[in-house]
């Protein structure tokens, strides 16, 4: 009998022959990546205005809010990151919603990472159900909703 089923090349965590030495590599990788991320954000002192902190890392100021005088889909982002690395998780809220939503998931990834690297598990295999189509769209969703609120905060139509 044969299978209906077409199976999908997987990725190289999600292979089952991987061995477990090369999850290991990977997670390392993933986990020394996210670390990177949050020193950096530990790094930056957050902005008092929810964003432009990311002018202390020698980037430029923000080219929507320089010539429309709107933020950008990305405004708050680095303040964001830099609230949720200090614990400051309201502040991280406040600056940019969907910066904190990437920081805690930079922060179970380094988390997930580490123990893969520590055991070499697969358990990683069952985070790859959540790359779906809806994902994408969810996450589109959460960046569009957390545009409107910065755009909101930042013209000061909410105290």
């Amino acid at each position: 009998m044969q299978s209906s089923v077409i199976d999908k090349p997987a990725g190289p965590l999600q292979r089952e022959h991987t061995s477990p030495q090369v999850r290991r590599i990977w997670a390392s990788a993933v986990a020394l990546a996210c670390a990177a991320l949050l020193g950096v954000a530990l790094f930056v002192t957050p902005a008092q205005a929810g964003l432009g902190s990311h002018e202390q890392l020698n980037l430029p100021k923000c080219g929507w809010i320089m010539s429309m005088d709107v933020p950008c889909v990305t405004c708050g982002m680095t303040t964001a990151f830099s609230h949720a690395a200090r614990g400051s998780f309201l502040q991280s809220i406040l600056a940019q919603p969907l910066g904190f939503l990437l920081a805690m998931a930079t922060a179970m990834t380094l988390l997930v990472a580490v123990y893969v690297a520590l055991t070499g598990s697969q358990v990683t295999r069952m985070f790859s159900r959540l790359w779906a189509p809806r994902m994408l769209w969810l996450l589109a969703a959460l960046a569009v909703g957390s545009w409107v609120f910065k755009i909101v905060t930042y013209k000061g139509l909410v105290a």
